[in-house]
C-alpha cells in the first residue's frame, strides 16, 4: 500500500527518532525503582521516567518493519501503545528487566497494526498465517529464492516445515505478498489521462439492451399466449400443468383428474408441446422478416 511523502513528517519523524536516541539509558536498580514507584504508587513521573528512555526501542522495531509500505509515524504511534501497555503490566517484583519486557508488547502493538492495515482484505488470521507474513520473505532469502520469482516446489515445503504451516498456505501468502492491494483510481501511465478501473469489464447491459429485452420478453409472453389459444382444453391444461407452473403436476396426477392413462397424458403432452414449438417458431420467423424488411 504505498503512501505519499510528505517532507514534513518525515522531518518531524527524524527529529523524534533523535530525541529518543538522546535519552540516556536507565541501569537496572534505577528501572527497578522506577516500576515500583508506579506499580504500588501510581507516581506518573514515574511512568514517564520509565517508558521515556525506552522509545529507542519503538524506534528500533518501527524501522524493521518500514518496508511493509505503512507510514513510520503510524508505526512508531503504534509501537509507543505498546510500551505503555508493557509498562502497565509489567511486574518489577518478577526480577525481569522492563526493557526485555518492553520488546515483546511493542513488537505485538507494531505487528497487530500491520496486519489490520496492510490490505483492506484481512490477512493472517491465525498464529501460523501470522507467523507465514512477516518471515515468508526472510527465509526466501535464507534458502536462496529470488524474491518475486516463482518459489520451487522444494522452497514451499522448506518453508512450511520451517514454520509449521501447510504448503497450500504458503504459496497464498507469497501471491498476497507478491500483488498487495492497489488503487482502481491509480493512473496506467505518467500523463494520468487513464485509471486501472479503465480496463475493468462493464458486464450490466446498458439502457438499450434492457429495453430491446424487456420488449423482447413481453413479445414472446403475447405468443405464447396466442399459441395456448390454439390448444384443445385438454392440451392447455396439460401445458399448463405440467409445463408453466413451479412445481409441475406428475402424469399419474393428471391421469387420475382426466380420467386416461399416464401413457396417454404424455402422448397428449408432447403432441401440445409440439404445436406451441411449431407456433412460436412461426412467430419469430414472421417478426425476423418484418425486422430485416
Amino acid at each position: 500500500m504505498a503512501h505519499l511523502y510528505d517532507p514534513g513528517i518525515e522531518r518531524a519523524n527524524r527529529g523524534y527518532i533523535a530525541a529518543s536516541m538522546r535519552e540516556p539509558m536507565l541501569s537496572r536498580d534505577r528501572e527497578l525503582a522506577l516500576a515500583r514507584r508506579w506499580r504500588d504508587e501510581k507516581d506518573a513521573s514515574a511512568l514517564h521516567g520509565l517508558v521515556v528512555p525506552y522509545i529507542r526501542l519503538v524506534v528500533s522495531a518501527a524501522s524493521r518493519f518500514r518496508n511493509y509500505g505503512l507510514p513510520l509515524g503510524d508505526l512508531l504511534q503504534e509501537g509507543n501503545v505498546g510500551l505503555m501497555q508493557a509498562a502497565m503490566r509489567f511486574d518489577p517484583h518478577l526480577g525481569l528487566r522492563f526493557s526485555t519486557y518492553a520488546v515483546w508488547w511493542i513488537r505485538s502493538a507494531i505487528q497487530a497494526h500491520i496486519l489490520r492495515n496492510w490490505s483492506i482484505v484481512r490477512t493472517g488470521t491465525t498464529a501460523g498465517q501470522k507467523s507465514l507474513f512477516f518471515n515468508l520473505r526472510r527465509l526466501q532469502t535464507r534458502i536462496g529464492e529470488i524474491s518475486g520469482a516463482p518459489m520451487s516446489q522444494e522452497a514451499r515445503a522448506q518453508i512450511a516445515v520451517a514454520l509449521n504451516v501447510k504448503i497450500s498456505d504458503v504459496e497464498t501468502m507469497a501471491v498476497r505478498l507478491g500483488f498487495p492491494d492497489q488503487s482502481l483510481n491509480a493512473p496506467l501511465r505518467e500523463d494520468g489521462e487513464a485509471d486501472w478501473q479503465d480496463l475493468l469489464p462493464y458486464t450490466r447491459a446498458n439502457p438499450e439492451e434492457v429495453v430491446i429485452g424487456m420488449r423482447d420478453s413481453a413479445a414472446r409472453s403475447r405468443w405464447l399466449a396466442e399459441a395456448l389459444r390454439d390448444l384443445t382444453p385438454r392440451e392447455r391444461r396439460i401445458i399448463q400443468q405440467r409445463r408453466l407452473t413451479e412445481q409441475g403436476a406428475t402424469l399419474d396426477q393428471l391421469g387420475r383428474e382426466l380420467g386416461l392413462s399416464k401413457e396417454r397424458v404424455r402422448q397428449l403432452e408432447h403432441r401440445a408441446f409440439s404445436k406451441l414449438k411449431n407456433a412460436m417458431k412461426r412467430k419469430v420467423t414472421v417478426a425476423a422478416d418484418l425486422f430485416s424488411a
